[in-house]
């Protein structure tokens, strides 16, 4: 079953966020990722966004065992550490069991 990575961000440092993304989007592709959504201010239906500020993105894993693979992974790792201070982040992982 697909898996997927809610990301709700808020970039702090321009600079490091770039050399974040890019680490973390080579170690995505390399544990079988893609992007879905990436850096979108949603729409609010319905309740209130935090922040224009505040950006969505969405990635696919083949299933939940490859999501946990990257996200321990000594490449995510590297990335995790420059984003410190640089992005503020939360992170959610969600199983798709429609299928």
């Amino acid at each position: 079953m697909p898996a997927y990575v809610l990301v709700e961000a808020e970039e702090l440092d321009e600079e490091r966020a770039l050399e974040y993304r890019a680490l973390a989007q080579r170690s995505i592709h390399q544990y079988g990722g893609v992007y879905r959504l990436r850096g979108v201010v949603p729409e609010a239906a319905e309740g209130t966004w935090p922040s224009p500020a505040r950006v969505t993105t969405l990635v696919e894993f083949p299933d939940m065992t490859r999501l946990r693979e990257w996200y321990g992974s000594p490449e995510y790792q590297h990335a995790k550490a420059v984003r410190e201070g640089a992005i503020e982040v939360r992170l959610l992982f969600a199983e798709d069991r429609t299928e």
